[in-house]
């Protein structure tokens, strides 16, 4: 089970940004989530964030420990990688893609886009989520680092299509 640490990082990154200061808000998401932690994720929101997550909607940290809580009981072994889209001002715009297995043992990649929007401190007052599961076999699995950790750098990985 993870441990709950704050990300040094991520309320400190903040608007305006620039390439360097965007990609490193994702890379820090994304190493957030990788973490599975629901108390070191929601420190990264404003206490009043905005979610929508596919179908649902979520305001507030409380609601966001609360989903993320649920959400890895379900998911599974869950790692995430995350791609910078496009950032100007306060707003960044992502791709994902993540992997997981459900209590069956059937393996999932979800495919997403998400758009956020920070405030002047540099948490996330506005996640918009949209995300699509598709089947897998495990031996269809692209993320294979260690559960738990942050994604490695090398070798490189670049999110495809499929």
């Amino acid at each position: 089970m993870p441990t709950s640490t704050a990300s040094p990082q991520v309320g400190k990154i903040v608007p305006p940004f620039t390439q360097q200061t965007a990609l490193a808000k994702v890379r820090a998401a994304e190493d957030a989530w990788n973490s599975r932690d629901p108390e070191r994720v929601a420190l990264a929101y404003s206490e009043d964030s905005t979610w929508r997550n596919r179908d649902q909607f979520v305001q507030g940290r409380a609601q966001i420990r609360e989903f993320l809580a649920g959400k890895w009981r379900k998911e599974l072994d869950y790692r995430l990688m995350k791609d910078l889209w496009a950032f100007e001002a306060n707003r960044i715009a992502v791709r994902f893609q993540y992997e997981y297995h459900d209590r069956r043992g059937d393996w999932w990649r979800a495919y997403g886009n998400e758009l956020w929007e920070f405030d002047a401190d540099g948490l996330m007052r506005r996640r918009e989520a949209s995300i699509n599961d598709l089947p897998i076999t495990e031996e269809e699995r692209k993320f294979r680092w260690p559960l738990g950790a942050p994604r490695p750098a090398e070798p490189a990985m670049v999110l495809c299509v499929r």
